[in-house]
């Protein structure tokens, strides 16, 4: 995996054509995500979606919501190690951010959903989340609010209009709006020379030198976005740690979750992680597969050390955490919708 990893970032790092265009590892986020065309956005879809979204019927309890543990108010996370679901249930792995999340062309930690509506659909069902114990529960309590029944039928038609397939394309919709564009460092890259300072912009060469950007580059700083080098469904996995041996692999328990081996059986896959993207990371501490490191400050020393066995000195952690910070999109407002 490490030499198709590195291919990728000489290809880019050289300014190399690829399908007759030019690519270049950084570039500011793009203002739509990719939308399947089997699944398009309408304004009706965003709005059911956003209602879904905010209301914890949707889980068996009737006491947790999506936005539980995504918080849109913040990072869209919820700032623990690992989330609690509706049956009080812990999960295994942290519960990621949602914001930018549809640039990714696959889905979970692990990778195992090849799409934003197949994760939804998943998580709808899972006894450490949503728990709906099987769709007739789930169809049969938004079918029975009257005011949702007829939003998807407007949407689907009146046959079999509520289904959990419609209810994940929803969802997923309203999550593709979810991108928060003009950051710092995205007006750096249009031009703006002021929009970060000094610190940054050593960061982030210091970020590109250390070998950080070898896994975390373009768009969205996990990798190819879909139609780029990989479709949808396809994964940009990395192995963590790949330095092994320091003190971090028992602090952290870095070894104790097998990652993608536990979806494909496949024992390369030990270990291996989809590469999470680095937009908003100043905001979405705890950090690593199982929120384990507190601080940015601390992960990224410790991906430093297992990922590239580097020690980093005062100065260059400081310009690396100071870049990631320039990460930072402007989070658009946001209200929790009437619901019926």
């Amino acid at each position: 995996m490490r030499s198709v990893v590195c291919l990728v970032l000489l290809l880019f790092l050289s300014g190399s054509v690829w399908a007759g265009k030019t690519f270049q590892p950084f570039q500011p986020l793009l203002d739509h995500p990719p939308v399947p065309a089997d699944n398009p956005i309408t304004a009706a879809k965003v709005a059911l979606g956003r209602q879904l979204y905010f209301d914890t019927r949707l889980s068996f309890t009737g006491k947790v919501s999506c936005n539980n543990c995504h918080n849109l108010f913040k990072g869209g996370d919820d700032d623990q190690a690992v989330s609690l679901g509706a049956l009080g249930i812990s999960g295994s792995r942290s519960a990621p951010g949602l914001w930018n999340v549809a640039y990714q062309t696959n889905y979970f930690w692990d990778g195992r959903a090849r799409s934003l509506e197949e994760a939804i659909n998943a998580e709808l069902f899972s006894s450490s989340v949503m728990a709906m114990p099987n769709e007739q529960t789930l169809v049969g309590r938004l079918f029975g609010l009257e005011a949702y029944r007829r939003q998807f039928e407007g949407i689907f038609g009146a046959r079999d209009a509520v289904s959990p397939q419609h209810i994940a394309a929803v969802l997923a919709t309203y999550i593709r709006t979810l991108v928060t564009p003009n950051g710092p460092f995205d007006r750096y890259l249009r031009g703006d020379e002021q929009a970060i300072p000094a610190i940054a912009k050593r960061g982030f060469q210091t970020y590109i030198e250390t070998g950080c950007a070898s896994c975390h580059f373009w768009v969205n700083f996990s990798g190819p976005v879909p139609g780029l080098a990989f479709r949808m469904g396809a994964g940009f996995y990395e192995l963590f740690p790949n330095f092994r041996g320091s003190e971090y692999d028992e602090k952290y328990h870095l070894l104790d979750d097998l990652g993608r081996f536990l979806v494909t059986g496949e024992p390369s896959d030990t270990h291996m992680w989809r590469v999470p993207s680095l937009r908003n990371v100043a905001a979405t501490a705890p950090y690593f597969h199982n929120g384990s490191v507190a601080t940015l400050e601390e992960a990224v020393r410790v991906m430093a050390k297992t990922e590239l066995n580097k020690e980093l000195d005062v100065r260059q952690l400081a310009d690396i955490v100071e870049f990631l910070r320039s990460l930072s999109g402007e989070i658009p407002p946001q209200q929790r919708p009437p619901l019926p």
